[in-house]
């Protein structure tokens, strides 16, 4: 018997028998070989049941060789912090030190009490949760819920935070190429020698994907699996490719964007702390080849769940990859040719076959007679019909396909199984890409192509070795050429000299497991969905493979119905009496495997999950004595307290230097996009409601953004540098959608025009100096500018110098006085900063921060989008009609707003209010009523937007939306709070100086 279990055959596998490795299963020491996985060492160690059901609690075992795998999810453990839930056994490699417990048992994995579920299994039946836990009323809270909640998931989630680093990157190439078996190698390979910057995924450790347990195949006259290591030496160091293993595609998303996730730790003892446990890879490719296999399925029998039953392939692969005997008298069920293999191979090497049972009347004659001549018994024609024992398999029960013999039953510690294989059509569908039936071969297969991609392969329905050799050769040239029009010709060529035998195909439900058979006949292993739950949901009206998903979660589980979605399919279409086809296929959604939390997420958690972002001058701001508030991720300075001011004090004083005296404030926050191109004024005019082609260069204009339907998006001011440049500025929060959108209809609806799209946010600082003193306080700076009235009035723009740096002067305000906006570069916005208020402050200058800005725009009832307006508001409802071009014939939101709803009388409109009792501060979000006497629900006409104690004013002003708001001028309205009714005067918005004189200075 090996060191490294009981089970490991010796001269079989590709593993070093001197390369131990220890390792823990629910706290027992095992030993495995360097290179196993979980499945395969525990395996080699004679262990089958690792886990329990979710639903029935029912003994579970290692079903599968890879990510397919359903049952065997175990939890992984290197600390009290890095507890991992749910990791696939098949997938997992052991390493010294691994600790790994079973799930979803108590007290032990022997011996469930929840096992307990499988006796009243008819209470939990498909659906049973819409019908069931009714009764009484008052159990559902106290009894019911608390069970359910307690017995819900696999597995145990950690409790601490997680200590790992993970990684991304965003990478470009010409062709990526999904998978690294057969296929995916020599597509590779055939971009790659065409001079195409290729990047090669696979999930795997190891790549070659069948030809790691297939033996019949030969290429370039190699062994099939040395030849895929010689092919991935050869591409490893060629300088345009990227080889990726143990990475998944993950998902696969619009304009041929793909995720990757590289598991780059998980297999090691003692990782640096510095490297990242995962890396997710962002890419986008020119091209993409998919070449992710195909799925072998299970066959469909009663108590086909039993520990020690798997697929044929796993069984195989275990064996001629891992040196592992998956047991000592194995059974074979199949309606495939590719068991006889593993049979055959099994046979070969020590293990017993007792019988192979083909469910098939004619399967190959040369298979079945090289079985014979092993002494392998072969009943073809013949079913398992249930497998007998209960910890581990111990028996199988044959009879007769067509019924009439009496059953016979054959002793056995393992059953493998295969009733065919299903194209691995994940990725093709996730690209958006519609799959199409193949009436001939039973299965669901490739259509056409929604990007640039192709499938390739055994996941394109491609049968044989040579076809698949062929066609991956061809697509790897071409998408190179695709791509780089100036490609060479690859002139790889790969000599397949044989291959394994792949006929054969059954979908669902085998004899013994058909309609009226009270038997639990598995098709999804993970969510415990039987053959009799299909047929229950179709019996129940479901008639779409949707609803028949959603009624029995057929499919739904960690896995997505990798071996289910078929079976599901088959055993609904003949309960239905209709074709496959005609009964539909569930949407493959990302992604593909699990993916954790910490690849997707990245560096984005904690302190960096909402980064803070400070401007240039927040350390001025700081020493002045101001108080942030969080705008976004900004920190803003919110008021400057003096000493014995609390927050009014100070805000009030503010208000009244700004208007008295002057006051500079930082609106470096505003988002800044540079417009450039030929086309840039026609593109403005498009985005905005305003016209800007004849906007003049040296001159600003307001803008109003609207989304399609018409209603208020973002403002902002813009400036024309230059005939073909423009200055675009949006609200703070407003900056990385507004550049999405201006991006969205450049690319989408705009395509023709010559325009270039800059974020410039971070490049600038801005220092807005506004009041009576504004001109004479920043003038002695300013090299280059006129500043007079006549020269440079309201609304203009001009570059020139500010304490001899180049700067972006806007003559512009939000406060209703004279005013300056200064963008200088951001490493200069603190000099500037401080020259400014050194000159300022003696003069009476203040700083102001976010709170006195928001008083002051309202006092002259200038809008803030998100504040004044909820998504529902259009600039007419704001009272910006002004700023919607009459003469302009198309712009986004032009037709919106000519929907009868948006012009129709009654919408509520933006409005000024005063309390009648001159003191008393609304709150924002008060609801208004017309009559305050009506009986509750009150019908509310409109709610206050903002709201303020105004010092300049001498009494509080507010702006709220009311419906019909225009036309209720001097009306009194009813504000009901908890504990009083408060009038209010509806009037226009404007509050401080209606004239407007006072900021043409």
């Amino acid at each position: 018997m090996s060191a490294a279990g009981a089970n490991r055959i010796a001269g079989a596998g590709r593993l070093t028998p001197a390369n131990t490795v220890r390792f823990t299963f629910d706290g027992r020491d095992y030993t495995g070989l360097e290179g196993d996985t979980l499945a395969s060492a525990l395996i080699a160690n004679d262990v089958h049941l690792v886990g329990r059901s979710f639903k029935y609690h029912r003994p579970r075992g290692i079903q599968t060789a890879g990510p397919e795998e359903p049952s065997a999810l175990v939890g992984i453990r290197r600390d009290a912090a890095r507890h991992v839930p749910n990791i696939r056994a098949t997938v997992q490699e052991i390493h010294d030190g691994l600790a790994a417990v079973s799930q979803n048992r108590w007290p032990s994995l022997s011996f469930d009490i929840g096992a307990v579920n499988d006796i009243g299994s008819p209470l939990f039946s498909a659906g049973g949760y819409y019908k069931t836990f009714m009764w009484p009323k008052a159990a559902w809270k106290h009894v019911y819920e608390p069970v359910i909640r307690n017995a819900a998931g696999l597995g145990v989630a950690p409790d601490q935070p997680d200590p790992d680093r993970y990684a991304s990157r965003y990478v470009h190439c010409d062709v990526l190429v999904i998978g690294g078996g057969v296929a995916g190698l020599a597509a590779a390979l055939s971009a790659a020698e065409s001079g195409a910057q290729v990047i090669l995924c696979d999930e795997n450790a190891n790549m070659g994907g069948a030809l790691r347990f297939e033996g019949e195949a030969k290429l370039d006259g190699l062994q099939g699996y040395e030849w895929a290591q010689q092919a991935v030496d050869r591409i490893s160091v060629m300088d345009n490719v990227r080889v990726l293993p143990r990475t998944t595609a993950f998902g696969y998303y619009a304009q041929n964007f793909v995720g990757l996730v590289e598991r780059v730790t998980d297999h090691l003892p003692a990782p640096d702390p510095d490297t990242p446990r995962e890396r997710l890879w962002q890419v986008r490719a020119k091209r993409v080849i998919i070449a992710a296999g195909a799925i072998e399925r299970h066959m469909v029998f009663a108590n086909n769940d039993r520990p020690g039953i798997m697929l044929a392939s796993a069984a195989r692969m275990y064996l001629n990859h891992y040196g592992v005997a998956v047991g000592r008298k194995v059974g074979v069920y199949t309606a495939n040719d590719s068991a006889y293999a593993a049979a055959i191979d099994l046979k070969k090497a020590g293990v017993d076959i007792p019988a192979i049972v083909d469910l098939r009347t004619n399967p190959d004659s040369g298979l079945v007679e090289e079985a014979k001549g092993l002494g392998i018994r072969v009943l073809t024609g013949h079913a398992v019909t249930g497998a007998g024992g209960k910890l581990r398999v111990a028996s199988m029960t044959v009879e007769p396909a067509n019924g009439g013999s009496k059953a016979e039953i054959i002793p056995v510690d393992a059953i493998i199984m295969s009733a065919g294989w299903t194209p691995s059509v994940h990725m093709y569908s996730q690209s958006r890409g519609k799959v199409v039936w193949n009436e001939e071969s039973q299965r669901f297969l490739p259509g056409e192509y929604p990007q640039d991609a192709v499938s390739v392969g055994a996941c394109n329905g491609t049968d044989g070795l040579q076809a698949s050799v062929t066609e991956a050769l061809a697509a790897g040239e071409t998408a190179a050429k695709e791509a780089r029009p100036k490609a060479k010709k690859s002139g790889v060529k790969i000599t397949v000299d044989g291959e394994g035998k792949w006929a054969g195909n059954m979908v669902g439900a085998g004899p013994g497991a058909g309609a009226g058979k009270v038997v639990k006949a598995f098709v999804d292993f993970q969510n415990d969905v039987t053959a009799k739950d299909i047929r229950l949901a179709v019996q129940e009206g479901m008639h779409s493979i949707e609803h028949v998903k959603r009624f029995t979660t057929n499919g739904m589980a960690t896995d997505q119905g990798k071996l289910s979605n078929l079976h599901g399919l088959a055993i609904a279409a003949e309960a239905l009496g209709r074709p496959i086809p005609k009964v539909g296929l569930t949407t493959f959604r990302p992604p593909y495997t699990p993916t954790t939390f910490g690849a997707i997420v990245g560096h984005a958690r904690g302190k960096l999950f909402d980064p803070t972002r400070k401007t240039p001058m927040h350390a001025a701001e700081e020493a002045a004595g101001a108080v942030f508030e969080d705008v976004g991720q900004w920190k803003r300075a919110w008021y400057y307290p003096r000493a014995g001011e609390d927050m009014h004090a100070a805000v009030n004083r503010e208000c009244r230097t700004v208007r008295e005296v002057a006051g500079m404030f930082d609106a470096t926050t505003l988002g800044k996009i540079e417009v450039v191109g030929p086309d840039a004024a026609q593109f403005l005019d498009l985005l905005y409601t305003n016209p800007f082609m004849k906007l003049g260069v040296g001159k600003l204009r307001y803008g109003i953004m609207c989304r399609e339907d018409g209603f208020i998006y973002d403002d902002g001011v813009v400036a024309r540098v230059a005939e073909d440049r423009f200055h675009v500025t949006t609200t703070t929060g407003g900056a990385p959608r507004v550049l999405h959108h201006m991006e969205d209809y450049l690319q989408t609806e705009f395509p023709h025009l010559k325009v270039w799209l800059t974020s410039t946010s971070e490049q600038w600082a801005v220092i807005a100096v506004q009041g009576p003193k504004a001109r004479e306080i920043i003038e002695p700076f300013v090299e280059g500018i006129d500043l007079s009235n006549e020269t440079f009035p309201h609304m203009s723009y001009a570059e020139g110098k500010v304490c001899g740096v180049p700067a972006r002067v806007f003559r512009m305000s939000f406060t209703g006085e004279a005013g300056y906006e200064i963008n200088v570069p951001a490493d200069f916005g603190r000099q500037v900063w401080d020259a400014i208020y050194e000159r300022g402050a003696p003069m009476g200058m203040c700083l102001y921060g976010t709170e006195t800005m928001h008083v002051l725009r309202a006092e002259k009832g200038y809008i803030i989008v998100g504040q004044d307006t909820d998504g529902t508001v259009t600039p007419h409802d704001a009272g910006l009609s002004w700023a919607v071009g009459k003469k302009k014939t198309d712009f986004v939101g032009i037709r919106g707003l000519n929907r009868p709803d948006l012009t129709a009388p009654g919408r509520r409109r933006l409005v000024g209010l005063t309390v009648k009792d001159g003191k008393t501060v609304l709150e924002e979000g008060a609801q208004i009523v017309a009559n305050h006497n009506q009986s509750p629900p009150m019908k509310i006409i409109g709610w206050v937007s903002s709201s303020y104690w105004s010092e300049n004013c001498g009494h509080p002003i507010a702006m709220a939306l009311v419906e019909d708001g225009f036309n209720l001028m001097g009306k009194t309205l009813y504000v009901p709070m908890p504990d009083r009714v408060i009038e209010v005067e509806v009037r226009d918005t404007v509050f401080f100086d209606k004239e407007g004189g006072r900021i043409h200075g």
